[in-house]
């Protein structure tokens, strides 16, 4: 193992990801974060990893053929929407869509080899994207893709996802809802006022799963005091079913100052939750964590958000 314990994924082939013409998820929200980054000095406790391209098995361990297929293709014209009207395509689409996707699944070879304990990248978090189309900004769903991964290359089952991204992470609670071993903990504005509209207390799973999801919506305004009052039910929860490798989406846009969501996090309920879950990934999992950017879209939002989370991860 390194002697430094934490890994992050920065470069140009991430900052692709990023819509034109003024688009909320531009491409600029990647070097937001690395400025920020490289001012306060984070970057001296950090290994800093070049962006991976994901193979095109990699990307079908979520997605179907048909939808890989139309990426590319919707990839290279740069015309047309992906899906009802959210996600626009751009020249070198795929492209960058892939080294998101790629990158998160470097970091679980990386973490499973004992190089690292810890990652984060900051471009990912992808989590609208279902199996066959596209959602909410997001083309390929990384976390999903993280999710069949770790199973499928190293046969771990108690995956924990962690969402507290303004929105319902819908792309992977629908794609895992009937998974029991897949522990699904999201807090998140309620779906009754924001995008997409899901993610209510009821929705706990399906089938088998029934009772293994943990949904946690909060009102419009919901400031850190919400978030420590509902923060106990996610830790409850994963101690008792004690994951074998966690997923952290800490999506900026719930933090105040948002331009399309209506919460009121500060960054130190991002570096609350990142300073938790590091603790439990030490004490049930080897330590072993990945986090992922997700949304954001006002800029020091995310440049605060990220670094207060990348901050937890490397602190001793």
């Amino acid at each position: 193992m390194s002697s430094k314990d934490t890994c992050i994924y920065l470069g140009q082939a991430l900052a692709d990801y990023g819509f034109k013409d003024g688009h909320p998820f531009g491409p600029q929200r990647h070097d937001a974060f690395q400025t920020e980054l490289l001012r306060l000095n984070l970057d001296r406790e950090l290994v800093i990893q070049t962006p991976v391209a994901a193979s095109h098995d990699r990307l079908q361990l979520f997605h179907t053929d048909d939808y890989i297929e139309k990426v590319r293709d919707y990839s290279v014209s740069g015309h047309g929407y992906l899906d009802g009207g959210d996600t626009p395509s751009f020249v070198g689409m795929f492209e960058a869509a892939s080294h998101v996707a790629g990158s998160v699944t470097d970091a679980i070879d990386r973490i499973m080899k004992g190089e690292f304990r810890r990652a984060f990248s900051p471009i990912a978090g992808l989590h609208h994207a279902r199996r066959h189309v596209a959602a909410g900004f997001c083309v390929f769903n990384d976390c999903g893709i993280a999710i069949e991964y770790l199973r499928a290359q190293y046969g771990i089952r108690r995956v924990a996802y962690i969402d507290i991204d303004a929105h319902h992470g819908d792309g992977v609670f629908y794609s895992f809802e009937d998974d029991p071993d897949l522990l699904f903990a999201d807090i998140h504005q309620d779906g009754r006022t924001l995008y997409p509209g899901t993610g209510f207390v009821n929705e706990t799973g399906s089938g088998e799963a029934e009772g293994t999801k943990l949904n946690i919506p909060v009102p419009p305004f919901s400031n850190d005091a919400v978030f420590q009052e509902v923060w106990p039910l996610v830790e409850n929860y994963l101690r008792e079913n004690e994951p074998e490798f966690i997923l952290l989406q800490c999506g900026a846009d719930s933090i105040k100052g948002d331009p399309i969501t209506n919460m009121e996090f500060s960054p130190a309920a991002h570096a609350h939750a990142a300073a938790k879950l590091r603790k439990i990934a030490d004490d049930c999992c080897q330590g072993r964590m990945l986090a992922m950017g997700g949304g954001g879209y006002n800029h020091e939002n995310i440049a605060q958000g990220w670094t207060a989370v990348v901050d937890a991860m490397v602190k001793n």
